[in-house]
């Protein structure tokens, strides 16, 4: 008879830090599986362009900051690259040139469960993997833009954050029995008990009679951010300022170098993002989609001052037609709206509400809690991940015990 296997079951990211939405994806789904099942699997994070692609393709990430910095180009790019003819043409032109990068990755994967939060990483890993493999399953993590290559039909699950994407999908030919709307996936943090505003105010050193706005610029601290600052010291509005400049050290120094008629509080990269979305009254960010979901999940209404041309686009959109916040890309509409929601509370409140309402605080523990099953540490009736196809479904994702026979 011979002796079962001790080797824990792995699963394994693949990502690219192309912007920072993509690892933020994968390090949240890993924090809610570590989070239900502990140490009983291995999870892993691969930056397919960095690990494994040949030369120029791994200077990719690096690039992508110069890049976006030209948003007509970037956004034209998408557009003509996007529809299925398009996406398959440009794979099937490349794949000569990555096929040894994706074969080594699959090789050194074949193990595994491969989760991508990537869509480019798509058509090579599955090309490379072949017809028989463990699970492959695709996170999406834009919100409404989504693009042709997030789904290739050979994916056995594609998880999806909204109705509008679940639809792309199935445009582009995918069953639909493998799309799940499951929502974006953030870090489980955004989904603790909120506390009280006045305790984190007092704790985070801000003042606690000011209206308070909270500008973001995404992790990169990209877009017109100095320039919404200012014309929000400049107005006659009595807001205290927090602005995020992630980790453009330069632009963080600028904005520390200004003296500012009202209070002005300035961080670079920080890692409590939940605690000063619910200590803030409004957020002003670009329309990156982790941000937009993280501010649903805290009730923090919305001002959208920049976008990715073609990515983003429809994420403005999203945010609104579900009322829970604007589209404000210069300074005037900035400041006209930040009067009306100041003068007229009751309007920010229906606001707050539209938030709560489209949120999804459990989408990241509900995607953890499959990729258990696929990973073999829950047995997981099909019918309970059906439940969640569709955007109509707003149950809480049950929770399950681990299958300690498989440990």
């Amino acid at each position: 008879m011979n002796k079962p296997s001790s080797k824990k079951p792995a699963i394994t990211f693949l990502f690219s830090d192309t912007g920072g939405g993509h690892r933020a994806a994968a390090e949240a789904i890993i924090e809610a599986i570590h989070a239900e099942y502990g140490d009983t699997l291995v999870t892993k994070m691969v930056d397919f362009f960095k690990d494994y692609a040949p030369l120029p393709l791994n200077y990719l990430p690096d690039l992508y900051p110069q890049m976006v910095k030209i948003p007509k180009l970037w956004g034209a790019f998408f557009d003509l690259s996007d529809g299925c003819s398009q996406a398959r043409f440009m794979t099937s032109a490349f794949w000569p040139f990555v096929s040894t990068a994706a074969r080594r990755l699959a090789y050194e994967h074949q193990n595994e469960v491969l989760v991508s939060v990537h869509p480019v990483v798509n058509f090579f890993a599955l090309n490379a993997l072949g017809a028989n493999h463990l699970p492959y399953i695709t996170v999406v993590t834009d919100l409404v833009s989504t693009h042709a290559m997030w789904f290739d039909h050979r994916a056995d699950l594609i998880f999806v954050p909204t109705e509008i994407a679940r639809r792309r999908a199935l445009e582009y030919g995918v069953l639909s029995e493998k799309v799940c709307v499951a929502g974006q996936p953030v870090s489980t943090r955004f989904s603790n008990p909120s506390g009280d505003k006045r305790i984190l105010r007092e704790k985070l050193g801000w003042p606690q009679d000011k209206f308070t706005v909270l500008l973001v610029g995404g992790g990169e601290g990209m877009g017109p951010l100095t320039g919404m600052t200012h014309a929000i010291d400049e107005s006659d509005l009595d807001i205290a300022k927090v602005i995020i400049a992630g980790r453009n050290a330069r632009l963080e120094a600028q904005l520390k170098a200004v003296t500012w008629e009202n209070p002005t509080y300035i961080y670079g990269f920080i890692n409590n993002m939940p605690d000063f979305m619910r200590a803030a009254d409004v957020i002003v960010t670009k329309a990156g989609p982790g941000t937009i979901a993280e501010a649903l999940i805290a009730g923090l209404p919305i001002i959208l001052y920049a976008k990715l041309d073609g990515q983003e686009d429809g994420n403005v959109d999203f945010v609104e037609n579900e009322k829970v916040g604007v589209w404000a890309p210069d300074p005037a509409m900035l400041i006209s709206t930040l009067r009306g929601w100041i003068s007229q509370p009751y309007a920010r409140e229906a606001v707050i509400e539209n938030c709560r309402r489209a949120a999804r605080p459990d989408a990241t523990r509900m995607i953890g809690h499959i990729l258990g099953a696929r990973a073999g540490l829950v047995d997981l009736p099909q019918e309970m991940a059906r439940d969640f196809i569709g955007d109509r479904s707003r149950r809480t994702f049950p929770r399950l015990r681990p299958n300690v026979k498989t440990t």
